[in-house]
């Protein structure tokens, strides 16, 4: 295993300059900020005094993982913004930030005195993204926003699994991951506006539930189109076959995609079955699908027949779309991930290294760095605390009020 690589306190970043105060808790507004932070934005968590980010509390045998990954990057800033000179210091750091990201439920952040308008008399600049389970309007707005609900309503669950199983929830949350990327590049529009067209800074209303509505495409349409709602399809696709996960003689999987009718008539070509190109049961894309229980027999067999590194040797020879299917233990030995260097390691206390994704998207020119780790609850006050003016004895006495 190679060294961790260091931190880069001082690596230049296309960010750089831009200030965001994280008032958010969890994994949709981590992962916005994250996306900003790793680009250079200088992200401020602001953190309950004593408890900090929930996030903080998602362990693995006791190591706080997520919070190591997701909070990369950034500072911590313990804060009750509750109290009367809580809500002051947040003002202050308002009015030298770019962007504000919060979390409440809807409502709240304007009975602590907050409002879109009051940050507004204060920076005029501040893009303020309001994260929330369903947005800051409709009937739905003041209803827990966890990430499970709006994957079960946006009709995800419904479409994900077997046939023959009940609508399976992801195990992950992906709800919040989708919406904190539509987040990261809604605040760069908005930061955008501010920037090129000198305007104020404005609003982002953004749910869990409509990024992953977007995502499931034209669902909709297609049901007005058919009447029908599809049955759930397990590992193939709706659209397209074959597309599968095979097993392998040894006990493996492989995952086959041939969603393109040249790729299927190369598949029947070198599985030797040619004839099955002019079969009118798989002839043509919607012969397939009607099919598939026979089609999947099929390539279920030849696969079958063949160890999985025989099987992805003599498919990639043949240049069939087929990968093996990695558990988590296997992912950072593949050669292509290693040599792209998709995951790095990095010094961490507890483990004496931790492994992460790099930063994601690569650029050629002006790419982000990982430049610190995951903060300490309140690391950073007084730092932060002085940048604004308050001096070691005026933060032990807003220590001893609870107010940091």
């Amino acid at each position: 295993m190679t060294e961790p690589i260091p931190y880069r306190p001082d690596a230049a970043c296309p960010l750089d300059g831009i200030r965001v105060l994280d008032l958010s808790r969890v994994v949709a507004g981590n992962m916005l900020s994250l996306l900003l932070a790793d680009f250079g934005a200088e992200v401020i968590k602001i953190e309950a005094p004593g408890r900090g980010d929930s996030l903080r509390e998602w362990n693995e045998d006791g190591i706080g993982v997520y919070w190591k990954v997701y909070a990369r990057n950034k500072k911590s800033l313990t804060l009750d913004i509750r109290k009367p000179r809580g809500k002051e210091i947040l003002q202050r750091l308002v009015a030298g930030s770019d962007v504000l990201i919060e979390n409440f439920r809807p409502g709240v952040l304007e009975r602590l005195g907050f409002s879109a308008e009051a940050l507004h008399a204060i920076n005029d600049k501040l893009v303020i993204v309001r994260l929330s389970g369903w947005g800051q309007t409709g009937p739905y707005s003041q209803r827990p926003g966890f990430g499970s609900l709006v994957e079960a309503i946006s009709g995800f669950a419904a479409k994900n699994g077997f046939a023959d199983k009940p609508p399976a929830l992801p195990n992950l949350a992906l709800a919040d991951m989708v919406s904190g990327l539509h987040g990261a590049y809604a605040t760069m529009i908005a930061l955008r506006e501010v920037e090129t067209k000198q305007r104020r800074g404005q609003v982002i209303d953004l749910s869990l539930l409509e990024p992953m509505i977007a995502i499931l495409g034209p669902d909709v349409a297609a049901y007005r189109v058919t009447g029908q709602v599809p049955p759930r399809s397990g590992n193939r696709a709706s659209i397209s076959a074959p597309r599968n996960v095979y097993l392998t003689r040894d006990g493996h999987y492989v995952a086959l995609s041939a969603s393109t009718q040249e790729m299927t008539e190369r598949l029947f070509r070198v599985i030797g079955r040619p004839e099955l190109i002019d079969d009118p049961r798989f002839r043509t894309n919607s012969d397939r699908l009607r099919n598939v229980e026979e089609l999947d027999g099929i390539v279920g067999d030849f696969i079958g027949a063949r160890d999985c590194a025989d099987a992805l040797a003599f498919f990639e020879q043949a240049e069939v779309t087929v990968g093996p299917v990695y558990d988590v233990s296997q992912i950072m030995d593949d050669r292509h991930i290693r040599e792209r260097g998709v995951y790095v390691e990095l010094p961490d206390p507890e483990m004496g290294r931790v492994p992460m994704h790099d930063v994601v998207p690569r650029l050629s020119d002006s790419p982000g760095a990982i430049r610190r780790p995951a903060p300490a609850l309140g690391e950073h006050n007084d730092e932060l605390l002085r940048s604004i003016g308050i001096c070691a004895d005026e933060q032990d006495h807003l220590r001893q009020q609870g107010v940091i």
